[in-house]
């Protein structure tokens, strides 16, 4: 049987903790594990409450951050720190039930690499302010990484440890772990899980939150289409300034010999010189990106692909 790890990222979350642990030691109770508990600078009771929790059970390990670095960081450190051949994330704050954790097992058993939940039943009476902005985000992010899930949001996952072990998380990307793991070649799946309104304290998370999502959207599409490659972005959009140069250039000038307008009187010539500069500055952005890209890998010895398998090597 695959060994687990469990891993926790813990926000203010004191009061819940003895309940939550209970929940997830019963679950695993067949399983062999450990849960990794990553206290992210929480300014409660989380780091007395998960110490007391530690004490009781020699499976339970905790990490207590620095400072509050957020839910990615904390995801990150619990899984450089595993061991377990299976990793599964699950959020503290009870939203998710730890006994979906064994059917998540359980699908992976049929060949997938990583187990997405699927929170049900959830912002009933709340369409349009949280549910509608939801499947929104959740569609958008299928549209633009390739892979269709119902529920980014959703903490609770289970991955095989060769798909995530070289993630490296940083911002607020936690929500695209499976993004990540499809380009490591993993497959991926979901199945329905439940949800249930947090108990205790208050989400951290709110409406605010959507404009990151677009602007980690955008870094998600350049890092799969063009982190190879930066200068077909960046040159693409050089040239682009390049016609607009063009074309604003070509109807001054038309202006000016059908003696419509002189170059003066149209703002035709500063179009022209605004883009030519944007035009020259993004292609020169285009060719460090490259020399950074080409350091990046060989400072590491590292190489743009991964090997699946090999025979007689």
């Amino acid at each position: 049987m695959p060994s687990l790890s469990v891993i926790l990222p813990i926000y203010n979350e004191a009061e819940g903790i003895p309940l939550l642990f209970d929940k997830l030691h019963k679950a695993l109770a067949s399983y062999q594990y450990e849960i990794i508990a990553v206290n992210d600078g929480s300014k409660d009771n989380s780091w007395q409450e998960l110490k007391k929790v530690a004490e009781k059970n020699k499976n339970t390990k905790v990490i207590n951050l620095k400072r509050n670095y957020g839910q990615t960081a904390a995801i990150n450190a619990g899984i450089q720190y595993s061991t377990g051949d299976i990793i599964v994330l699950i959020d503290s704050d009870l939203e998710n039930d730890p006994d979906d954790i064994p059917a998540l097992l359980a699908k992976m058993d049929e060949g997938y690499d990583v187990v997405s939940g699927w929170r049900q039943n959830r912002w009933n009476g709340q369409f349009l302010t949280r549910k509608l902005p939801s499947l929104i985000a959740n569609r958008m992010i299928s549209w633009v990484s390739g892979v269709y899930l119902h529920d980014y949001g959703c903490t609770l996952k289970a991955y095989k440890r060769e798909v995530i072990k070289d993630v490296r998380l940083y911002g607020q990307m936690h929500r695209f772990v499976p993004v990540f793991c499809k380009w490591q070649g993993g497959s991926i799946t979901e199945i329905p899980v439940r949800y249930q309104p947090r108990m205790y304290g208050k989400s951290n998370y709110g409406l605010f939150r959507i404009y990151k999502v677009m602007l980690d959207l955008v870094l998600i599409k350049f890092l799969d289409k063009y982190m190879h490659r930066p200068i077909h972005f960046f040159g693409g959009a050089g040239i682009l300034s390049f016609i607009v140069t063009f074309c604003a250039t070509a109807l001054a000038v038309y202006f000016k010999v059908t003696h419509q307008k002189d170059f003066v009187q149209t703002p035709l010539p500063t179009i022209a010189a605004m883009f030519l500069m944007i035009g020259i500055v993004m292609v020169l952005m285009g060719i460090l990106a490259e020399i950074q890209m080409r350091t990046y890998y060989e400072s590491q010895d590292k190489f743009p692909f991964t090997v699946k398998e090999k025979i007689n090597f």
